[in-house]
């Protein structure tokens, strides 16, 4: 098989058509474009290990410029669009890159790390260049930031192999029947939208289909994009699904394939309603890192009967547990580690880091979980979100899916807060349905008959809205902050 650097070249199907521009690429035009923007960034003297920072997404154009990056046997470190100038200066002084691709109406960032500043689709309008660099599997190619942005970057790197062998294993369970039509409702600049959602079916010849309206009014109109354009295949976040299951008809026209879900826990009770959304059993809770190039275990519906933290068999490679005591096994519960062969290079310039997350060539998740002698991996929480309360540990994931339960409440996010006589004890925001009167102590005391006292919070913060980060994902420590500064109110 061509290393990951060319499969653009043999694209013969498929294509991009982003919903929102009305932009509609064939494989061919796909490919053209990627070529002219090789030729102007040679012309421009950048070449093989070159770092750029493309600050757009979401579009055709991103993926020609993309793919042009890979194709000089660069490394494309690909960011939220959103970012202020701040963050983009801290990212900026931190890689040093050799230029920064904008967008589509992006202008040039008063920067102080210099740098030259251009859109490629404005300005590579020349000869295609056919030359494509030679890379080995070990040369790093893409850059995702997980955090840090404002602070200490933490920028994950992958080289070409690692991204080549995720694809290599989704396609090896990803049909290109069920690819054949893929929509894609995430952004760009994570593992999920960009490996998953979108590489993994363009990079083998199917139709990939873009639209980036990640607000109630996209949410609303989910059902009819599906049945419009005979969507075969989406994967999307649990927050996503929480707002169109609310928003949105289902489809009817009986198109959908595959329903896949990550990035998140999912509760047995989310699952299901989106199993009766989507009209199909085969959806699946995925589990997925950007340290493993997002997509590591998945679990559909149509094989094991569903459960809260099911995310059933790694997608190639070997997964662990790491006991209490200090012992690596290959079934029991404790620390989940992983031997996938997508994992990262690295953190990019963080050997402090790298060497806390890979130890002996397995990855520490940091996600307590548990594996069967069949295999089969269940998640039951985040080390790092512990709440101890008096050396009792609580994981919080559980506290939300609980609460997630309750037939009024939209969306729970369990944090710990500080406690002079426990040291730290539970505090939750939560989401109301529209025009629910449930009280705090309503839902106290529907907790206290479910789960044992030490778990039911004690702070209860109302909000209208859980805070996310731009990955659609929810960070504890944002949540908690949101809170506790009165935010909420």
């Amino acid at each position: 098989m061509s290393s990951l650097n060319t499969l653009f070249l043999e694209i013969k199907s498929g294509g991009i058509t982003d919903l929102a521009s009305g932009v509609h690429w064939t494989s061919g035009e796909v490919r053209a474009q990627t070529l002219r923007r090789i030729s102007y960034l040679k012309e421009n003297k950048f070449g093989k290990g070159d770092l750029f920072l493309i600050t757009h997404g979401g579009t055709a154009m991103f993926f020609a410029d993309l793919f042009a990056v890979w194709g000089i046997g660069g490394i494309a470190a690909c960011l939220n669009s959103k970012l202020t100038l701040n963050e983009l200066e801290t990212v900026s002084a931190f890689t040093q890159p050799k230029a920064i691709l904008l967008g589509r109406g992006q202008g040039a960032k008063e920067l102080s790390f210099r740098c030259p500043q251009f859109d490629l689709d404005r300005n590579a309008k020349g000869d295609a260049c056919c030359d494509v660099a030679g890379v080995s599997p070990n040369d790093p190619a893409l850059i995702l930031f997980t955090s840090g942005t404002t602070g200490d970057p933490k920028g994950v790197v992958h080289s070409y192999g690692s991204l080549q062998a995720r694809l290599e294993n989704n396609w090896r369970h990803l049909s290109k029947v069920i690819l054949a039509k893929t929509l894609c409702v995430l952004p760009t600049h994570f593992g999920h939208g960009l490996i998953g959602n979108c590489l993994t079916p363009l990079l083998c010849g199917r139709r990939l289909f873009l639209f980036q309206d990640q607000g109630i009014g996209g949410a609303a109109r989910m059902g009819k994009i599906i049945d419009d354009h005979a969507i075969t295949f989406l994967s999307s976040v649990p927050s996503f699904w929480k707002v169109v299951l609310k928003a949105s008809s289902p489809p009817g026209g009986g198109s959908l394939k595959q329903v896949s879900v990550g990035s998140a826990p999912l509760s047995k009770g989310h699952w299901q309603a989106i199993m009766n959304w989507a009209g199909i059993k085969n959806v699946v809770n995925m589990y997925g890192i950007t340290e493993t190039a997002n997509w590591a275990a998945g679990a559909s519906g149509a094989d094991y009967r569903i459960e809260t933290g099911l995310v059933g068999k790694m997608w190639g490679g070997q997964a662990a547990v790491m006991t209490s005591g200090g012992k690596r096994q290959a079934a029991g519960e404790g620390e989940l580690l992983l031997k996938p062969p997508s994992l990262m290079k690295g953190y990019y310039q963080r050997p402090d880091l790298t060497d806390q997350a890979i130890r002996g060539g397995w990855y520490h998740t940091g996600d307590i979980g548990s594996i069967d002698k069949a295999g089969v991996i269940r998640l039951l929480g985040r080390i790092k979100t512990e709440i101890n309360r008096a050396g009792m540990k609580i994981l919080p994931e559980e506290i939300d899916a609980l609460l997630e339960g309750h037939e009024e409440v939209v969306e729970a996010c369990a944090f710990g807060v500080p406690d002079a006589v426990s040291g730290e004890t539970v505090a939750i925001a939560y989401t109301l349905k529209e025009g629910s009167q449930l009280s705090p102590a309503d839902l106290r005391a529907w907790c206290q008959i479910r789960i044992r006292l030490d778990c039911v919070p004690e702070k209860w913060y109302p909000v209208s809205e859980i805070p996310k980060t731009g990955r659609g994902k929810v960070n504890r420590q944002v949540v908690r902050e949101y809170c506790l500064e009165g935010k909420n109110r």
